[in-house]
């Protein structure tokens, strides 16, 4: 077949090509900008020049600090990890560093610059949906058949750990609220102490027991089940404190809380037997968008029926049948952006409304946080060890149980949280609180050490 292009001779064909083609794109060019000339004169104002301080468009700013925040919590992860701590301590200290307490006490323009407010909450968006992954991931690694198991023991052990720590929580709030209270009523300031003594982070405590390998220990299970039935009391009585803060009614405080128990019925009875059903038949490419959505809506529901919607999270994983393995394959994709990026920002977005500035140099202030810590590790520890050992738990075992339940990590900053937007508790309080949780946290792991060097019996012998 002919070609349509005669061919060019020598250098003449080669200039003659270059001109052509020199025309074809310049001449166009011209005539287009000669006409938006002639079109933009007189018609319309001038665009406004972009505002410098780029807080109409926070993007720019946001993907710049992301790897500020990841490069900051990668380097105390890898600090702390040095010192036999987790990894989720150096986030939550990178929180802190980046946050008022340092980086805006020492460079306050930059901390303004870096994280404006258009940024911050859009960490706190992205951090939300961290935490509802999250918590998917680890409600799927739940093992109900070990729970059954040591069902009479997690459940007592659990309680036991509510409990005490709520009455302590409620006597530390008539000696504080004279002095830090009076902005709100007294009954929701002291079920608000009740509920941050009581609490033990379930996802943290997961974290610190992979770490150290013993997850799948029965040490492991029945600490992930203790903290796990405790944390399911802690959100009921959240929930209840919620609805007193925002001036809601003993009914619907009830409300909530029986809507609460029909969500996790729901999810035992009628979407699980559907998920063992159904998802074995589903395309592998349909698999994780069904999965996500089911993540979600699960949390929706627990969000509309007042819980934190994490808790939905955590629900929906438990309901996903651990025999279907394309499912946890599937989930397993969505870990390590979980765990590398949206995680770390709610303890970011947490340090970023911590002020340690309030306290100051007030002896008072800093006495007054002693004794909230010493409650709070005292009430956890006293209560899960007693209550394991009363139910034929080892010595070991039971000291172990004790110091992992004291772990308070995320699920403390969390409730924290929610108490500080609801104006619950004030800025001061909440440093004094965060810092509770900051050294009940980091004892976790040296007392489980400590514990394994002195009680060194048998394990057969602790059953």
């Amino acid at each position: 077949m002919a070609s349509l292009v005669p061919p060019a001779s020598g250098r003449s064909g080669a200039a003659r090509t270059a001109l052509v083609g020199t025309a074809l794109i310049a001449l166009p060019i011209a005539l287009t900008i000669g006409l938006l000339a002639v079109g933009s004169s007189g018609r319309g104002p001038a665009l406004a020049a972009p505002a410098a301080s780029g807080s109409s468009n926070p993007y720019p700013r946001l993907l710049l600090a992301l790897p500020v925040v990841l490069a900051a919590c990668h380097l105390t992860g890898a600090l702390v990890r040095r010192l036999g701590q987790s990894a989720v301590i150096g986030e939550i200290i990178a929180g802190v560093l980046l946050g008022p307490s340092l980086l805006g006490a020492v460079w306050p323009a930059g901390f303004h610059w870096l994280f404006p407010s258009a940024v911050i909450s859009t960490i706190n968006t992205l951090s939300q949906l961290g935490l509802i992954f999250f918590m998917f991931l680890l409600g799927l690694e739940m093992d109900l058949d070990k729970v059954r198991r040591r069902g009479v023991t997690a459940a007592t052990v659990s309680q036991a750990g509510v409990a005490l720590p709520m009455f302590t929580g409620i006597v530390l709030a008539f000696w504080l609220y004279p002095r830090f209270g009076q902005h709100v009523g007294f009954l929701a300031f002291a079920l608000f102490f009740a509920v941050s003594m009581s609490v033990t982070a379930f996802p943290v405590l997961a974290r610190i027991l992979s770490d150290r390998g013993i997850a799948e220990t029965p040490l492991g299970a029945l600490a992930l089940t203790c903290a796990a039935v405790g944390d399911v009391v802690a959100w009921c009585l959240l929930a209840v404190v919620v609805a007193i803060g925002s001036h809601g009614t003993a009914g619907s405080v009830a409300v909530t809380v029986a809507l609460t128990v029909v969500f996790v019925v729901a999810m035992a009875t009628v979407v699980r037997p559907l998920m063992a059903r159904w998802l074995g038949a589903l395309p592998e490419q349909a698999m994780l968008p069904v999965l996500l959505a089911g993540v979600m809506l699960s949390a929706l529901a627990t969000s509309q029926i007042g819980v934190h919607p994490m808790f939905g999270a955590f629900a929906f994983g438990v309901a996903v049948p651990r025999s279907v393995l394309a499912a946890r394959q599937a989930a397993a994709k969505t870990e390590s952006v979980t765990m590398t990026l949206l995680l770390p920002l709610f303890f970011v977005y947490t340090g970023l409304n911590t002020r340690f500035g309030l306290i100051g140099g007030s002896p008072r202030l800093w006495a007054w946080c002693g004794v909230i810590t010493a409650v709070a590790v005292f009430g956890k520890f006293f209560s899960a060890t007693a209550a394991a050992r009363l139910t034929g738990v080892g010595w070991r075992e039971s000291l172990s149980l004790g110091a992992l339940m004291n772990c308070r990590g995320l699920t403390e900053l969390v409730v924290l949280s929610i108490g500080l937007q609801l104006k619950v508790i004030s800025p001061t309080v909440f440093a004094m609180l965060v810092i509770m949780t900051l050294v009940s946290t980091v004892a976790t792991a040296p007392l489980l050490s400590l514990i394994a060097r002195v009680r060194r019996t048998p394990a057969a012998a602790e059953g």
